[in-house]
C-alpha cells in the first residue's frame, strides 16, 4: 500500500493545542471511565502483559507495516494497538469496530530489568521519574487534536511474564513490574477510513516516539 507523505510536526506540543472538549470526548474515553468494567490502569497493565508476552519475531511493536498484528474479532472487546519502542512507524490495519487502546509514550521497568531496585515503591518511582521527563506529547484522531496530558496512567506493581527473546532483551519469565505513561483509549470508530497519529519525546529529544496508524474499520455488530 502506498504511504502518505506526512508533514513533520515534531515542534508541536499539546499544551499549544486547543481541542474542542466535546469533539475530543466523541473519540476518547475519559480517564474516569471504566470501559467494559475495567479502569485505565487495569487495561494498560493488560496491554503491557500482552506486548511483552510476544517474542521479537511476531511482536507488532517492532513492525514497520502492520502485518504482525493478529486480532481475533470474535474475542476482542478492546483492541490493543502497538506503538514503537522508539522512533517512527507508519502502519496499516484492517480492524473491526471496537474500542482501541494504544500508547502515546510510556515506560515500564521491572526487577528483572533493573535488579538494583529493591522495593515495589522503587519500581513505581523509577517509572514515574522517567515519564516526568516527557516534555512534548500530542495526538490527532481524524484531524482532531487530542489533549494527551489528560491521559497519563500510573500503575501499581504487577506480575509480568516476559517472553523468550522478548523485545526489551532481558531474562524471560516472571518478574514484578510497574509502568507509567500517556495513552489513548479510543471509542469504537464508524465504519470506514481513519487516521490516528501520536507523538511523544523527552526533554533532551533522545527518546522519541512517532506513530501513524491508517485504520480501515469494518462493522461486525459487536461493540
Amino acid at each position: 500500500m502506498e504511504k502518505v507523505n506526512l508533514v513533520k510536526l515534531e515542534g508541536l506540543d499539546d499544551q499549544k493545542l486547543s481541542p474542542n472538549s466535546n469533539t475530543q470526548s466523541e473519540f476518547v474515553y475519559s480517564l474516569n471511565d471504566k470501559p467494559y468494567g475495567k479502569s485505565w490502569e487495569d487495561w494498560t497493565t493488560e496491554w503491557w502483559k500482552w506486548i511483552l508476552s510476544l517474542p521479537k519475531k511476531i511482536n507488532p511493536g517492532i513492525d514497520e507495516t502492520g502485518e504482525k498484528l493478529q486480532i481475533d474479532p470474535h474475542k476482542a472487546r478492546v483492541l490493543f494497538l502497538p506503538g514503537t519502542f522508539g522512533g517512527f512507524a507508519e502502519r496499516f490495519y484492517r480492524i473491526p469496530s471496537r474500542a482501541m487502546l494504544l500508547p502515546v509514550i510510556n515506560f515500564i521497568t521491572s526487577f528483572s530489568e533493573e535488579p538494583q531496585i529493591r522495593t515495589e515503591l522503587g519500581l513505581i518511582e523509577r517509572a514515574k521519574n522517567d515519564i516526568d521527563d516527557i516534555s512534548n506529547t500530542w495526538a490527532t484522531v481524524d484531524g482532531v487534536n487530542i489533549l494527551v496530558k489528560d491521559f497519563r496512567v500510573r500503575s501499581s506493581t504487577f506480575i509480568l511474564n516476559l517472553a523468550k527473546d522478548n523485545v526489551i532483551g532481558i531474562r524471560p519469565g516472571l518478574t514484578k513490574a510497574a509502568h507509567d505513561g500517556y495513552w489513548l483509549f479510543l471509542r469504537p470508530f464508524e465504519e470506514g477510513k481513519h487516521v490516528v497519529r501520536v507523538f511523544g519525546s523527552c526533554s533532551s529529544g533522545r527518546t522519541k516516539v512517532d506513530v501513524v496508524l491508517h485504520l480501515d474499520v469494518y462493522s461486525d455488530h459487536k461493540k
